[in-house]
């Protein structure tokens, strides 16, 4: 990857807990660039380390040793509150649980990130409105989280990843608590929204077949270290963003 295209970069990166007196490495010596645009698929069995190095790309976790780039940037050395606004303005977040706010309507739920900003409130309406309208949600905006279906509420959350315009997704097991169907209707949804907005994405999965499906390249771990970094290839990426088109018609 040349210096323009990579978006982040990984460099020699460990992440080790301590339980009593064993030291347990959960991220063990991991390099790894990230172009901009790419769709990018962690794949790994349980404790292979996969989401603690999405958290530790996301700026939700701090590694042991090594450096995290992003746009040449070292996280490392940023002040928390910079760091923060790393985590507000350029990361979206969408995990297994949707983690949506119970007591708030959808309309809320996606709207408080920008409330967090400190964005106005004319913008924000139009804002919350695009998001729900991309995940075609727009209709259910004053409902509840209990009041939506599995598949309902993570693309709320989807939408709520994606009110705060991020440069990258980040998805952590994002159809680890659907269906089989509703989940691959949520894979073709961050196809299009890469596709449409020119989004980097990077997926946590243990299912290789979704990884091979949807994703442009596939990552490896296993206990803890890089054992795999593979691209798929133009043809095959051009192939899946065809047959995703097809399947939405």
């Amino acid at each position: 990857m040349t210096a323009t295209s990579t978006l982040i970069h990984a460099e020699n990166v460990s992440r080790h807990y301590r339980l009593g007196e064993t030291l347990i490495p959960a991220v063990n010596d991991i390099s790894l660039e990230i172009a901009t645009g790419e769709f990018v698929a962690l794949l790994g069995s349980s404790g292979s380390g996969k989401s603690t190095l999405l958290n530790l790309l996301a700026g939700l976790d701090r590694p042991t040793s090594g450096a995290i780039h992003f746009r040449g940037q070292n996280l490392l050395a940023l002040a928390p509150e910079d760091l923060a606004h790393y985590r507000r303005d350029t990361v979206g977040m969408v995990f297994q649980s949707f983690n949506l706010l119970p007591r708030m309507t959808l309309q809320e739920n996606v709207e408080l990130p920008l409330r967090l900003a400190e964005i106005q409130r004319t913008e924000r309406d139009g804002r919350v409105a695009q998001a729900l309208d991309r995940v075609g949600l727009g209709a259910r905006r004053n409902h509840r989280p209990s009041e939506l279906s599995g598949g309902e509420q993570q693309r709320g959350a989807l939408a709520r990843a994606l009110v705060n315009r991020p440069t990258i997704l980040f998805a952590d097991e994002p159809t680890g608590n659907l269906d089989s169907v509703t989940g691959e209707q949520i894979l073709v949804l961050l196809g299009e929204i890469q596709a449409a907005l020119g989004m980097t994405i990077v997926m946590v999965t243990h299912e290789r077949p979704l990884a091979e499906r949807f994703a442009n390249r596939i990552v490896t771990l296993q206990d803890g270290r890089l054992v795999g970094d593979g691209t798929r290839g133009l043809q095959a990426h051009e192939n899946r963003a065809t047959e995703n088109t097809e399947r939405v018609r």
